[in-house]
C-alpha cells in the first residue's frame, strides 16, 4: 500500500491560560516558524484572532502542545487545553492533533537565552517558540 503523503500548512498552538503561542508549519518541508503569541484574555477576542490566522494561512489541520507532568500524567491544565482542542475542532472544522509539550517552554527558553534574547523580549517570543517546538515535534513523529 503506497504512503500517502500530507500537504499543506499546519498551524500549532501552545495553550496558556494567559497567553497562546502560534507556530507556522508545511508538511512539504516539515519545518516550522514562530508565528505570534495571542495576549487576549477573552475567549472571543482569542478565537477571533485564530480564526484570522486560520483565514490567512488555510492550515489543513491543526496541533495542539498537551500539557502533561514530567511523569507523563494529565494534571488541571491538562483537561483545559484538551477543552481548547475540542472547541477549534468544532469552530474551524479542521483535524486537530494533540502532541505531548513537555519541556518544550524550557527548550524554548534555553533556545532564546544562547541567542542572546533576555527578559521582555524573551517572554514576549517564548510562547511562539514554544508552538514551534510542538510542531517540529510532531512532523519529526509523523
Amino acid at each position: 500500500m503506497p504512503t500517502v503523503l500530507k500537504k499543506g500548512p499546519v498551524l500549532a498552538f501552545d495553550f496558556g491560560l494567559r497567553r497562546i503561542g502560534v507556530a507556522i508549519g508545511e508538511w512539504e518541508t516539515r519545518t516550522a516558524h514562530p508565528l505570534e503569541t495571542i495576549n487576549a484574555e477573552s475567549n472571543a477576542a482569542r478565537f477571533a484572532r485564530i480564526g484570522a490566522l486560520i483565514a490567512e494561512w488555510r492550515p489543513v489541520e491543526l496541533v495542539v502542545g498537551l500539557p502533561l507532568t514530567l511523569d507523563g500524567e494529565p494534571h488541571e491544565l491538562t483537561r483545559r487545553c484538551q477543552r481548547f482542542a475540542n472547541q477549534l475542532a468544532g469552530r474551524f472544522g479542521l483535524p486537530v492533533a494533540l502532541v505531548d509539550e513537555r519541556l518544550t517552554s524550557v527548550e524554548a527558553q534555553a533556545r532564546l537565552a544562547e541567542a542572546g534574547v533576555r527578559g521582555r523580549r524573551a517572554r514576549s517570543a517564548i510562547d511562539s517558540m514554544a508552538a514551534q517546538q510542538i510542531l517540529d515535534d510532531y512532523f519529526a513523529r509523523a
